[in-house]
């Protein structure tokens, strides 16, 4: 199987006139090293000319521009960062198992997961507790006969995961083995749910307690395999009724499970995994409100997850500054097959890796790893069947839009960097952080169709960036 890379090779120039900088191809995750008081660079464009390409290193000069500024302000901190990552799904899981070599996954797997020179260092990954829609197949850890109940989950396994899935991650752990990971139910076990079905229904009230037992199960078995839940959400949007698998949960239904069933349950068994409540769209900010106000529920609950498939990414704020004292998570959002590399790059990166943290949120997620050419594996009569994955796997392996999006942060912004502050300017959206090794990273759109010069400002000091149309870089500095 041939592997498509990114880029041509770090001896290719790319030779753009429009650009005051010359910028030499790379592959991905390119050196950051730089001399002292320069700034290392890195850009994506959305005509594909430049992907992950490194860029000679700019230098900060005398504080004078006629160009839009960017401050950069360290004094100015706020919340901490998880990582940036995808969704792993069942269906990811097999075409890396099944459709690689060991030695073709090996090489992948280290160029997602590494920090080396070659890798783009995903740190956050989000899975399913049993089937997404991207699975080949539903499937639940109790799937029973139909007319049949299973109250003490005698019949509990997790041998649909055990193929495929758990040997991916531990995989991905030995070569990331600080890796985060969250786990979201689709749904329930049918036997629990008010319709019997797979799609759509509610969870039973008689069987709150058992699904609370379910889940901590599930947690238990994964860390006797060596995989740590760092957190979950209770339901993947629990709002939806359309997907196969999917359930619904109501804020007083989510209310309720927190307070007195699954936050209990966690405190009895010593589970330590982040209860996180929503896990959907931007348009409803007052479900994950209402549950934290509920003092009950607010005290086993850690935080709101949030995809953008409706509403505003400053819904996000919202919560923030409703309840400060918890968290923020964005853990999904697709790019379609029929969609465009430009538009969507520009998208994604204004609305999940720059709205999103803006905004308060721990994580960027995309939705998801992989896909085969005809966007599969997924679920029948409800499954997603034009999501197209981070990476496509079949005669070849070829890196997609949301490959690019998530690299431009997570190769520099690295779990435990802080958000700090950066001059909101209207065409050139942007954020910036501090990571662990002291290292400014600023992430900057240039959303327009022509040619953006601006200043980087950073104590006292400016230098000149130049982006074309429709890109986006990422500049790094000591």
């Amino acid at each position: 199987m041939k592997v498509i890379t990114p880029n041509p090779g770090n001896s290719s120039v790319c030779l753009l006139a429009f650009v005051t900088l010359v910028l030499a191809c790379s592959s991905p995750g390119s050196d950051t090293k730089q001399e002292k008081n320069s700034i290392a660079v890195t850009i994506t464009s959305g005509d594909k000319k430049l992907l992950l390409s490194s860029g000679d290193p700019l230098a900060f000069g005398q504080d004078s521009i006629n160009h839009p500024i960017i401050e950069v302000d360290t004094s100015q901190r706020f919340q901490t960062i998880d990582g940036f990552g995808y969704t792993l799904t069942g269906g990811s899981a097999y075409l890396l198992m099944q459709k690689l070599s060991k030695e073709q996954r090996n090489a992948l797997l280290k160029e997602l997961f590494s920090t080396d020179e070659n890798g783009i260092g995903v740190s956050y990954l989000r899975i399913s507790i049993g089937a997404s829609d991207l699975d080949d197949a539903v499937f639940s850890y109790d799937d029973l006969e139909k007319g049949k109940t299973d109250p003490t989950l005698a019949n509990f396994s997790l041998s649909a995961d055990d193929e495929n899935l758990i040997p991916v991650l531990k995989e991905i752990l030995l070569i990331a083995p600080d890796i985060r990971i969250m786990g979201s139910p689709w749904s329930a076990p049918s036997w629990m749910k008010t319709n019997n079905s797979t799609k759509g229904g509610s969870l039973r009230v008689e069987f709150f307690d058992v699904y609370s037992r379910y889940l901590v199960k599930y947690i238990q078995e994964m860390t006797k395999r060596g995989i740590t839940i760092d957190a979950i959400t209770l339901q993947n949007e629990p709002e939806n009724p359309n997907n196969n698998p999917s359930m619904v949960m109501t804020a007083e239904e989510q209310t309720k499970f927190v307070g007195s069933f699954i936050g209990p349950a966690f405190t009895a068994f010593g589970i330590n995994t982040k209860i996180v409540v929503f896990d959907h769209n931007c348009d409803h900010p007052e479900y994950p409100i209402s549950i934290l106000e509920n003092g009950r529920a607010k005290r086993y609950t850690n935080g709101t997850a949030f995809h953008l498939y409706l509403g505003d990414i400053s819904a996000l704020s919202k919560v923030h500054d409703a309840h400060p004292d918890r968290n923020i998570y964005f853990t999904e959002q697709w790019t379609s097959g029929k969609g465009d590399f430009g538009g969507d790059l520009n998208w994604h990166i204004k609305n999940v890796i720059v709205g999103a943290t803006r905004n308060w949120s721990r994580t960027a997620l995309e939705w998801n790893l992989a896909n085969d050419p005809q966007f599969n594996p997924h679920t029948d009569e409800g499954g997603c069947t034009e999501c197209l994955g981070a990476i496509t796997i079949g005669d070849s392996v070829v890196r997609n839009v949301s490959y690019y999006i998530i690299a431009q942060a997570s190769k520099f912004v690295r779990p435990g960097s802080t958000r700090i502050g950066s001059t909101d300017i209207s065409d050139l959206p942007n954020v910036a952080f501090v990571n662990p090794a002291g290292h400014k990273v600023l992430i900057v759109l240039n959303e327009a169709a022509e040619v953006k010069t601006f200043g980087i400002r950073y104590s006292k000091q400016t230098a000149t960036a130049t982006l074309p149309p429709g890109s986006v870089g990422t500049f790094v500095w000591d």
